[in-house]
């Protein structure tokens, strides 16, 4: 492997996480699929494509809010094709029901297949999960640039927050 090709190599894995990330916040199933690779498994939910469709669209369901911001990606390629890494995450969440915040690291095994890097293997290693309560999503609006305390404006773009959110005012 040329010093180039082990750069875009690393810069492709490194988006990984991200691209993780942006799909959770953004409840897309199909985005998070085009993450894995074809023989990655999921446990009781099955293998490859199905596998990961099925685990996202369960877990993602009650889901209102859930952002995750990665820090500290080390990665570490074994082969042409193959690689280990590990990213730090914080992710905050509120479903139907409770806000949940989370610190935890990532161990993830990279495949190249199809030209394109995907996660072949992804462990969750939670550090500690908090819930918390009332939610900080439950203030009312902030009016940025007004107030800086408050609940912002990406939320209550999404009707389906909106809805669960306006049942909660007084």
């Amino acid at each position: 492997m040329t010093d180039l090709e082990r750069l875009v190599a690393l810069d492709e894995i490194r988006r990984l996480p991200l691209r993780y990330a942006k799909a959770i916040e953004q409840r897309d199933v199909e985005g998070m699929v085009a993450l894995f690779a074809a023989e990655a498994r999921f446990g009781e939910y099955g293998t490859g494509p199905d596998g990961v469709r099925r685990l996202m669209t369960e877990t993602m369901a009650d889901g209102l809010v859930a952002v995750i911001l990665v820090a500290n990606h080390l990665v570490e390629l074994a082969l042409p094709d193959d690689a280990r890494g590990e990213v730090w995450a914080v992710c905050v969440a509120q479903s139907e029901d409770e806000y949940v915040e989370q610190l935890l690291r990532y161990e993830d095994r990279y495949r190249r297949e199809g030209g394109e890097w995907r996660f072949l293997h992804r462990r969750h290693r939670l550090w500690y999960g908090e819930r918390r309560s009332p939610s900080p999503f439950e203030q009312r609006p902030a009016e940025w640039p007004r107030a800086q305390v408050g609940l912002g404006d990406i939320p209550l773009a999404d009707e389906r927050f909106l809805r669960w959110w306006e049942a909660r005012r007084p």
